[in-house]
């Protein structure tokens, strides 16, 4: 009898222990995701650079858990067309996807990523080409700063699909057009490091992949004047029910808007939005298997996305002149700014980096006694622009003094 009794004992305990887990909810896991990496294959990129990206693409899959039921990833090159070299799902094991990173070969051609970016989102990400629904996407875009075509307008789609994009540069970079680039916020996602020290950053970017991969509770990104993504871990399943999500102004509590998700969704994006507002987020979790709390999150979006109103030329000398403007964004609502100068009879343009907070700048090696125009340009968090010109005239460079007429009698008088 006593073995039996302790079998009975055993299987008692495993259904208890069963039931228990049920009632907590899903079991953790591996984090789910489909990572995509974006590697600059072009001819701007010399063999030896390419090679070292590798390198350090291999060393960072070798960290991350890939596999069947967690991560999965692909590879694109960008060139004069896109190239993948395997798509999400071809390989099962983390081993299996080192081994076809270290076999990519440099693909040459010219820089388009921005035609890479909207491959990416029509064959890669959508679910049509077979990205898996309810999982979290990442973007990791290794280049060497440069683009032939624009970057913004898909990188943009993307992210607002919900895909987090981190990019790493090897240094020769535009500072405000990759941070407006990468998801926010930008020191958390855009890397510049030279290409012989990327292994540097490895550990800490498979810590920002993994968190944005499994988010432990509900967070809010790409927090712009208009609206914001929503992500939280999988507490339900699709069988096991289904979420409601509520959003309400904090000063007008009784204004709810609500929207039912399926049970297997871990994001949400909220639009047309009022800027500079405060809104309070609720995530309810409504199943009959288990009970799981409501999360709660404020989120306060941006000041709207109003650019310089006025531009003052002041302090003008034969080859220089300083230019301000107004309102002065701070770095909750600008990236920073440009400030674009030219003849306006003809010659190269140049520009100014100027960072948010800032207002003015001294524009240097100007030629005298020429008409120049100038254009301060906002650029947003969001990725958007706002832009404003005005004409500035240098004076001459010799100046000459006419003499001083004299009161009468200063010389004498006549005899």
């Amino acid at each position: 009898m006593l073995p039996w009794t302790a079998l009975s004992l055993a299987l008692s305990l495993r259904l208890a222990l069963a039931r228990s887990g049920a009632e907590r909810g899903p079991p953790a896991s591996a984090p789910q995701g489909d990572l995509l990496f974006l590697l600059d294959s072009s001819a701007s990129v010399s063999h030896y650079e390419f090679s070292r990206v590798r390198e350090f693409v291999g060393q960072l899959v070798g960290l991350l858990p890939l596999g069947p039921g967690a991560l999965r990833a692909s590879l694109v090159h960008v060139g004069s067309r896109p190239y993948t070299e395997f798509p999400f799902g071809q390989h099962s094991s983390g081993e299996a996807v080192q081994d076809a990173v270290r076999a990519a070969a440099q693909r040459m051609g010219d820089t388009n990523t921005g035609l890479a970016l909207a491959y990416a989102k029509e064959q890669l990400f959508a679910e049509v080409a077979g990205a898996r629904p309810g999982v979290p996407k990442v973007l990791v875009w290794v280049t060497d700063g440069g683009s032939s075509d624009p970057v913004g307008p898909p990188m943009q789609e993307l992210k607002d699909l919900g895909v987090t994009v981190f990019i790493v540069s090897t240094g020769r970079g535009n500072l405000l057009e990759l941070s407006a680039a990468a998801s926010a916020p930008a020191e958390k996602h855009l890397h510049f490091v030279d290409v012989d020290d990327l292994h540097i950053i490895a550990q800490e970017l498979r810590g920002s992949i993994l968190d944005a991969m499994r988010p432990q509770q509900l967070r809010a990104s790409e927090v712009t004047s208009s609206g914001f993504h929503l992500a939280w871990p999988p507490l339900l399943t699709a069988d096991s029910g289904y979420y409601v999500l509520e959003l309400a102004p904090s000063s007008e509590p009784g204004t709810v808007r609500r929207q039912q998700l399926p049970g297997n969704a871990t994001g949400w994006a909220w639009v047309n939005l009022d800027p500079d507002t405060d809104y309070e987020v609720a995530l309810v979790p409504e199943s009959n298997v288990h009970l799981v709390r409501p999360q709660h999150l404020r989120v306060h979006t941006l000041p709207e996305e109003a650019g310089p109103e006025r531009i003052v030329i002041s302090h003008a000398r034969p080859r220089s002149l300083r230019v301000s403007w107004a309102p002065a964004l701070s770095a909750a609502a600008v990236l920073g700014y440009h400030v674009q100068y030219g003849p306006l009879l003809g010659g190269a343009a140049q520009r100014v980096e100027v960072p948010a907070g800032r207002n003015s700048t001294t524009l240097q090696g100007l030629a005298p006694s020429t008409a120049y125009l100038v254009t301060v340009t906002a650029a947003f968090r969001s990725g958007s622009e706002r832009a404003l010109s005005a004409k500035a005239c240098t004076p001459d460079g010799e100046r000459s003094r006419a003499p001083r007429p004299q009161p009468p009698g200063a010389w004498g008088r006549e005899p």
